[in-house]
């Protein structure tokens, strides 16, 4: 292991630090959605558009590599990263950061593409370890950067100017990354589209998008301050990434779907505790189950569409759509539903897709 790692090491270091960067950026829109909203003079509520544009930034950078194929390379996410956070940083109305946000999140989805698909590949039988360990950095990102939005002032521009400069140093020192991908081309496998198994990751990415997105306004509706709610998101990344750090131990040993629905259990078991009791401590406790979503269902999928080069933006685009839809629905349904409408609407989806999950859990572990 220790030779591969060594002789993998600059596609190792780039997805790190670029995983990293991208924890960061998405993390601080749930905190600073309320500053965007005085910012901008907008209604209570509408600063969850901001986390829309990230997703669908996300998509238009998914379907670029699905366009160009092995031709995406780590600076060109390290880039339009840079270029999006800046234009964000330098705060150009309301459209502006819209725009910005979008920019922002087609070097995500470009991310996610370049480097997923090649983890998984490149280390083998590790494969789903390693992939852990890569979601595990995005995790690192996503715990410091809310605490550094509240040491920064809550100021949403500074802090995306900070990312700017980050991702444009990491940018300067990608290209030891560039050449490291296997062959996208060499497949194995025909492509084969599995719709279920899609609709699953789309489920739970759109989760995901909403606890990291509404989450901190949804426990400052309950009665905490902005402080307090940044303060649970990154403790909720903390038990995100201490769950994705467990997967690099075990993820090779049990079956994928198994992961997935188990965590799903879990994030419904926890959205139902944080209705009728303090929902801080619950809010942090899904971040670990949350942590689980996104590999036991890459791993599923993958593994059962085959290493087809369209694979991997297909998969992904399927979580998107949850993680473009998810926070508009989510955050229009939730305005009527009182304090806890957040925490119930969560519990449906999450107790939903766990009864269909067990039922499909089987098969799928057998794909």
């Amino acid at each position: 292991m220790r030779a591969l790692i060594q002789a993998n090491a600059g596609l190792l270091i780039a997805g790190i630090m670029t995983f990293v960067l991208m924890g960061a950026g998405q993390s601080i829109y749930g905190p600073a959605l309320p500053a965007f909203e005085r910012e901008f003079g907008l209604v209570a509520g509408q600063g969850r558009y901001l986390i829309s544009a990230l997703w669908i930034g996300s998509a238009t950078g998914v379907a670029i590599s699905f366009l160009r194929g092995k031709g995406m390379i780590p600076r060109h996410a390290l880039g339009t990263m840079a270029v999006g956070s800046a234009i964000v940083a330098a705060g150009p109305g309301w459209w502006g950061t819209l725009a910005g946000s979008v920019i922002f999140g087609t070097g995500y989805g470009i991310s996610t593409v370049v480097f997923n698909p090649r983890m998984l590949k490149t280390f083998a039988d590790k494969g789903p370890s390693m992939l852990g360990l890569l979601n595990a950095m995005f995790g690192v990102g996503a715990i410091v950067a809310p605490l550094v939005f509240v040491a920064l002032g809550s100021d949403p521009q500074i802090s995306f100017g900070l990312i700017a400069g980050l991702c444009a140093l990491i940018w300067l020192a990608a290209g030891a990354g560039e050449n490291d991908a296997p062959d996208a081309q060499g497949s194995t496998q025909a492509y084969r589209i599995r719709p279920l198994i899609l609709l699953f990751g789309t489920v739970c990415i759109g989760i995901e998008a909403c606890l990291i997105g509404l989450g901190p306004s949804a426990l400052i509706r309950s009665g905490m301050t902005e402080v307090e709610a940044a303060q649970l998101l990154s403790a909720f990344f903390v038990a995100f990434l201490l769950s994705r750090v467990a997967l690099v131990l075990f993820a090779h040993l049990v079956p994928a779907f198994t992961i997935y629905t188990v965590s799903m259990a879990g994030a419904a078991a926890s959205a139902i505790a944080a209705l009728f009791l303090t929902p801080g401590p619950f809010f942090v406790i899904m971040g670990g189950f949350a942590g689980l979503f996104f590999p036991g269902f890459y791993v599923t999928a993958t593994r059962a569409m085959g290493d087809h080069p369209r694979v991997a933006p297909t998969i992904i685009a399927a979580g998107l759509v949850g993680g473009i839809s998810s926070p508009v629905i989510l955050g229009a349904l939730v305005g009527g539903m009182g304090e806890r409408g957040f925490f119930w609407i969560i519990a449906g989806l999450t107790g939903a897709t766990t009864a269909a999950a067990m039922l499909m859990m089987r098969r799928l572990n057998r794909d």
